[in-house]
């Protein structure tokens, strides 16, 4: 299977860690040659109920008998999609009560830009410096880091930039911005959170100018932060949520949800305003559904926080120089890019998955499904441990 993959398949990377798939469950992913993978990474925070969660798979197996695709997005009534729009109004303020349901985090950011030019009428959108949304060609135009962006120009324009964290560069949001986006908590920058109320401070500003404020919950959202949102930390509401990963219990979903208003206006001139064939997929909608009920009537969030408190107790080594980051939405910050890779790797050969971020290269990242036990953490931590002492003793 791996010649197959590495000939037929398109590649990301010249060298992927190209591990051969037997199954999942739980806590952990089975290679064809019977080796067992604890999982510190549950799909890049995607599977937040593990892998087969058995809620998720019965959702999926009872919807699947009923009906699968059966027109474009927003012409029909579908049971799955309407339960799961309605679950997360309830769920989420008042000012967030209509959802559009895309088939990924990456397009639910195209809809949002969209939708927030659309309502203000405005064209400049303000991201911040070393974000991660995506790798659509308007998501792409959100980031900063000349090196990933520069061969794909040109991008969409009237896109600048501000240093996340930075209340001096709010003078740079005026009456001509549509809109800011942030990530709640930066992920490809490592795990960044904010502070001083810095959201807080910036929706005033925001409000002051009449600019809309977009908040990037794709890796955060879902409960992975011990909030089902990670801006309930921070005592704001964003204009535009954006949400993804870990929404569909491991099937392809994302999502953007704004206020009535604000999201009516995608209806007309033109109709049509924003349109996908598969989103809002009833199977799909269905896993989320299901994902969604599992997390809030369960003590999976709270859990999370507590989790985190095991997780900082049991990894303290001199090579690990601090842990950033909420809930299980944590970054292992290391004494080198090197030395974040040997442990990557060292760790996969012993059975334990973990990963880079993308631009904070001194960062491994730790995010497993929410329902890892605490035995399995302590497991997991046991290697990484075991891992940085074999190191220490080399040098």
């Amino acid at each position: 299977m791996k010649e197959d993959f590495l000939k037929y398949q398109a590649q990301t990377t010249p060298h992927p860690l190209a591990m051969e798939i037997s199954h999942a469950k739980g806590s952990y992913i089975y290679s064809i040659q019977g080796k067992k993978y604890l999982d510190f990474v549950a799909g890049v925070s995607a599977c937040s109920l593990g892998h087969c969660h058995p809620r998720v798979v019965n959702a999926i197996k009872d919807q699947a008998e009923k009906y699968l695709h059966v027109m474009v997005y927003g012409e029909y009534a579908l049971s799955p999609a309407v339960d799961l729009t309605k679950l997360l109004a309830k769920k989420l303020p008042k000012s967030l009560s209509k959802t559009y349901l895309t088939n990924s985090g990456t397009e639910a950011i195209e809809g949002a830009l969209k939708l927030a030019r659309r309502s203000t009428g405005r064209s400049e959108i303000i991201a911040a410096r070393m974000a991660y949304h995506g790798n659509t060609m308007g998501s792409l135009s959100l980031m900063s880091f000349e090196e990933r962006v520069a061969p794909f120009r040109p991008l969409i324009g009237d896109v600048s930039f501000l240093n996340f964290n930075a209340e001096e560069d709010f003078q740079n949001i005026t009456e001509n911005t549509a809109a800011v986006i942030l990530e709640t908590i930066q992920g490809g920058a490592g795990f960044i959170v904010p502070k001083n109320n810095y959201l807080q401070k910036l929706k005033s500003h925001c409000e002051q100018v009449g600019a809309l404020l977009i908040l990037d919950e794709i890796q955060p959202g879902f409960g992975r932060t011990g909030k089902l949102f990670g801006f309930e930390h921070y005592n704001m509401v964003p204009d535009i949520l954006v949400m993804g990963k870990g929404m569909g219990g491991g099937l392809p979903i994302g999502a953007f949800t704004a206020s009535e208003k604000v999201m009516d206006t995608l209806m007309d001139n033109p109709k049509l305003g924003h349109i996908t064939t598969f989103g809002g997929n009833p199977v799909i909608a269905a896993a989320a559904l299901a994902t969604l009920r599992e997390i809030t009537e369960s003590d999976l969030m709270a859990e999370a926080l507590q989790k985190e408190k095991l997780f900082r107790e049991l990894l303290i080594h001199p090579l690990i120089k601090e842990i950033r980051g909420i809930g299980l939405m944590l970054a292992v910050i290391t004494t080198s890019e090197e030395m974040a890779t040997k442990i990557i790797l060292k760790a996969q050969e012993k059975g334990l998955i973990l990963f880079w971020l993308l631009f904070e290269k001194t960062a491994i990242r730790i995010t497993p499904p929410l329902t890892i036990t605490n035995q399995e953490i302590k497991e997991g931590c046991g290697i990484i441990i075991d891992i940085l002492n074999e190191i220490e003793s080399q040098f």
